[in-house]
């Protein structure tokens, strides 16, 4: 009780950096459309602001992995917060003072995404160094913040526009700023542990020749791809497949998909030290898989949104679940596992919706066809679970 009392104030300025994350992720896009009007930006360039935030992201994860651990977790942490908000403050004001807007919104783009990185990869390994008991519920718990986040942001910046009128959005981007300014002061002040001594920590070449930790690798990108080919495509799908108006679709498609997730990562969070965690994201693999194919294949409009929305409980557990059972199995990981674990889900989050769009020009603009073929990295993160399983039983057996 005394560790989770002191605690506290790390886990919650963990809470609000996921929080932070879900801003920097989920508030530009809502304003893309109005980009396109107010500054005459073509839709080809406005799909690079998504490009340049997950590419700083990949490259904040690289410098992750070779740098923290020398700078130190809370330099590191109280950095995350100063460009999360110093980067939603130049959104305001940037594209209103540069000769080019474009250029404005992409600087301020590339300065919040290198906040939201750094707390992608910092708030894991933070957690997982408090000494609580149910590790695996806690980062479920964490995770689930990020759901919330997004959630919070679609609903709230709706209410704001609906209330207050599109025309203030520059308002807004200073309201969501409070979050990460409040938020470093949490960081400054909370008790930050060492995840692992000095010099003891494996190198990135050593995770690299770790077997299971290649398996890890697999895992997140199949959690990153799992999780953003449904959310990015969610919206889209609802509308165009199903039918159902932007509004509707906003609401049914991401918003929805992101309460699920948040559920599920709760539920695990509550109930985790009672659920074999492997079990548990094999099960959610299992759904994931079943999603997918009542997507793309029922021609029954609610069985079809059925498994948009409940996509987002099967993918909750995916990527704190990853991060949870390579923690067990490499202990000494160090912040470099957590980093390149954080990369390997980037890069899923990157690729998978990609490949979603891929297939679904090729099958004659078909998002059915595309949502089939996504149901190919469920099936991969399931086959690797069951290896790591089959292993793990191996190991038990010798003893």
């Amino acid at each position: 009780m005394k560790a989770k009392n002191k605690y506290k104030k790390t886990l919650t300025a963990c809470y609000l950096g996921f929080i932070t994350q879900a801003i920097a992720a989920n508030f530009a896009p809502l304003l893309f459309l109005t980009f396109h009007q107010s500054y005459g930006i073509p839709f080809g360039k406005i799909a690079l602001i998504s490009t340049a935030f997950y590419f700083t992201q990949l490259v904040v994860d690289v410098f992750c992995a070779k740098y923290v651990d020398r700078i130190g977790y809370r330099v590191s942490a109280v950095a995350s917060e100063i460009t999360s908000a110093a980067g939603l403050i130049g959104l305001a004001i940037l594209p209103e003072i540069l000769p080019d807007p474009f250029v404005g919104i992409i600087i301020s783009t590339i300065v919040y995404a290198i906040g939201s990185g750094l707390i992608e990869v910092l708030g894991s390994p933070i957690v997982e160094a408090c000494p609580f008991d149910n590790k695996d519920a806690v980062m479920s718990l964490l995770h689930s913040f990020y759901c919330w986040g997004s959630v919070g942001v679609i609903l709230f910046s709706t209410i704001f526009f609906t209330v207050f009128g599109l025309e203030h959005w520059r308002w807004l981007c200073c309201i969501w700023a409070i979050v990460p300014m409040y938020n470093i002061y949490n960081f400054a002040v909370c008790p930050i542990e060492k995840l692992v001594e000095d010099g003891n920590s494996m190198s990135i070449s050593g995770l690299l020749k770790t077997p299971v930790f290649l398996l890890g690798i697999i895992l997140m990108v199949c959690a990153g791809a799992s999780e953003m080919s449904m959310a990015q495509w969610a919206s889209a799908f609802v509308e165009s497949a199903l039918g159902l108006t932007k509004t509707v679709g906003d609401l049914l498609g991401p918003c929805m998909f992101a309460v699920t997730m948040g559920l599920s990562r709760v539920i695990y969070g509550k109930y985790g030290e009672k659920i074999d965690l492997s079990g548990y994201m094999l099960g959610s693999g299992a759904l994931c898989l079943a999603c997918y194919l009542f997507a793309a294949l029922s021609h029954n409009p609610a069985i079809s949104l059925a498994g948009c929305i409940f996509c987002g409980f099967s993918v909750g557990i995916m990527w704190p679940g990853s991060i949870s059972i390579l923690s067990r199995k490499l202990p000494v990981g160090g912040t470099a596992m957590f980093a390149l674990l954080a990369m390997a889900g980037d890069l899923g989050g990157a690729a998978g919706p990609a490949f979603v769009g891929f297939v679904t020009d090729l099958q004659n603009e078909s998002l059915k066809a595309g949502m089939l073929a996504g149901g190919v990295f469920p099936t991969i993160m399931i086959i690797s679970i069951l290896i790591i399983r089959s292993k793990s039983e191996i190991r038990e057996e010798s003893k």
